[in-house]
């Protein structure tokens, strides 16, 4: 658990990938080995970290569900 926050801390870890003619895009894989998250694609390695820069820290962001499902059964 994470002191500063009391949240559970998820163990999980990004992957930089290339893709010749795509560039760079980045996973977000949980410990099971699934996929959570995919990035957009970047022209450079660096974009690509710094997407990841950008992001990391706002991981834990509240959830705002604008499809109105909230409360509803699927």
């Amino acid at each position: 658990m994470d002191i500063s926050t009391r949240r559970p801390v998820i163990a999980a870890h990004f992957e930089v990938r290339h893709q010749p003619a795509e560039g760079y895009h980045s996973v977000l894989i949980a410990t099971t080995g699934q996929v959570i998250a995919t990035s957009q694609h970047y022209e450079t390695h660096r974009s690509c970290l710094n997407g990841i820069d950008s992001v990391e820290p706002n991981a834990r962001a509240p959830i705002q569900d604008t499809t109105g499902s909230i409360g509803k059964s699927t």
